[in-house]
């Protein structure tokens, strides 16, 4: 695959990124693809490594080693066909997708590993840009229909995959706009909505059909995240209506921070503060939005999630932004002989956190302090150690005596994951969960996807809980075969 020396002869090449001083700006992506030829070389780098780890790192098992090999060789055409043959979105994966595939890369073993991400980018952009990315409506239709809950990544991909198997698809999403944490969760700086719209506008042409603004669950439950919503629909309503239903929203219960001073005005979840600035870009007027503006920031979870309100502070004006997060600083670098083809624990900056931003590690936060208009002021934190615990082998966190501080906060922002789905959801469907909170459903064998409910399926982070855009992509994919064998007793989905 690729150049038989390109390993040998070209260096890994980054993509070209707008300068901070120029992006922190706006709200625009400022990461360019590769140039077809930059692309090409890049392609050379792939090695004749005999096993694909590449393949099996990544979560939707892209053909990697045979889309490198056609850009080296020129063949866009052919190499846009073979990374849609296993990813419906890859203009998603190209741009937050933190590349396992890239872990696994036998070149990773000890040198840089092919830039798949960078490559996976360009061909999907050069798709768009050649016209090449058309609808592929179903030769014939089932007469089945299929109704989806959820239009993030999971939702998506099943809709998709279902609606070209001949069925007739119904997207529901409880927000105003089609995307879930794709559009309301991610910062356009990162991704882009138009790339949303116009996937929404080709899966509109293969005949599914989005309905926002709608809640599927009991009347009166909803969340509070759900406040959008202007319609609500029954699941009995639901299950009489389709052949089958897909409950594939995303993981929205966010982590919270049970500590003195919790209540106190200014601090949030990252899940109220991110889709707002994606709401004030898509055009809409936020009343009382939460704003970073002239404000010492502090984010607390060290994940995608505290990255993305690390940049979108910087780009509102905050004071200063610091970042805590609970666990030890990781190595700068993995050892690669132990973790490889593993996705390694190791120190990851992100561009957000170039754009400028102190970190810490190992750090508790033990309470906030606020004014006399019950506004946050201030947070004291203290250092942390973790050791094992002998009796049970577990690590056990520990605070260091006398080592608490105090720091300016006016605004914190809890980033600290996702614990489970949208619990109304699954409690009025009456679907049986697991210690998690999340849908009980295998992701394999006979009745995959299947949840305790005749009819009803689960995928995406209602199944498996918070994860990737990729698995999210993967889990809709190989749901959607999973529906198509219930309702016609055989596929040709791939799986």
């Amino acid at each position: 695959m690729g150049k038989i020396t390109g390993f040998l002869e070209f260096q890994r090449l980054q993509e070209a990124a707008e300068a901070v001083e120029q992006r922190v700006r706006h709200y625009r992506e400022f990461v360019l693809h590769l140039s077809d030829a930059e692309a090409s070389q890049q392609g050379a780098r792939c090695m004749d490594c005999g096993i694909p780890f590449c393949q099996s790192g990544c979560p939707v098992e892209n053909i990697i080693p045979d889309w490198n090999d056609l850009v080296y060789r020129g063949d866009w055409k052919l190499a846009l066909e073979t990374l849609h043959s296993t990813n419906n979105f890859p203009e998603f994966t190209g741009r937050v997708c933190p590349a396992p595939c890239e872990a696994a890369c036998t070149l990773n073993i000890n040198d840089d590993a092919v830039g798949i991400k960078s490559i996976e980018h360009a061909i999907i952009d050069k798709g768009w840009e050649m016209g090449w990315v058309l609808p592929r409506p179903a030769a014939h239709r089932t007469g089945r229909k299929v109704a989806v809950v959820g239009s993030g990544p999971a939702g998506l991909a099943c809709a998709q995959q279902l609606a070209r198997a001949g069925h007739e698809v119904t997207v529901f999403e409880k927000n105003d706009r089609i995307g879930g944490l794709l559009r309301y969760g991610i910062p356009d700086f990162k991704l882009a909505k138009s790339h949303i719209d116009r996937r929404v506008r080709q899966m509109q042409a293969e005949g599914v059909v989005f309905r926002t603004g709608v809640f599927v669950g009991r009347p009166g439950k909803l969340p509070g995240v759900n406040k959008r919503a202007t319609d609500t629909i029954d699941p009995e309503r639901l299950l009489a209506e389709f052949d089958a239903v897909v409950l594939a929203g995303g993981a929205e219960q966010p982590r919270d921070l049970p500590v003195p001073g919790r209540e106190l005005a200014g601090v949030h979840f990252a899940m109220d503060f991110l889709p707002q600035q994606n709401r004030v870009v898509a055009g809409d007027a936020v009343a009382g939005q939460i704003l970073a503006t002239g404000r010492h920031v502090v984010v607390i979870g060290g994940g995608d999630t505290g990255s993305d309100c690390v940049g979108t502070s910087n780009r509102q004006g905050a004071k200063s932004v610091v970042q805590f997060e609970l666990m030890p600083q990781p190595p700068v670098q993995e050892d690669r002989a132990l973790t490889w083809p593993n996705w390694p624990i190791r120190l990851r900056t992100s561009s957000s956190h170039e754009e400028g931003c102190a970190r810490d590690w190992a750090v508790t936060t033990k309470r906030f302090k606020g004014d006399a208009k019950g506004r946050v002021k201030s947070l004291v934190a203290a250092r942390v150690e973790w050791a094992r615990d002998q009796a049970t082998g577990q690590m056990q966190m520990v605070e260091v005596p006398g080592s608490e501080w105090e720091i300016p906060a006016d605004l914190v922002l809890l980033a600290m994951g996702f614990v489970s789905p949208a619990a109304p959801v699954l409690e009025a469907f009456g679907v049986a969960r697991d210690a998690r909170g999340n849908a009980r459903a295998s992701s394999d064998g006979e009745g995959c996807y299947a949840s305790s409910v005749p009819k009803v399926f689960a995928a995406g982070d209602m199944r498996r809980g918070q994860s990737l855009v990729v698995w999210a992509i993967r889990e809709g994919r190989q749901c959607a075969r999973a529906v198509d064998e219930f309702l016609m007793g055989t596929s040709t989905l791939p799986r």
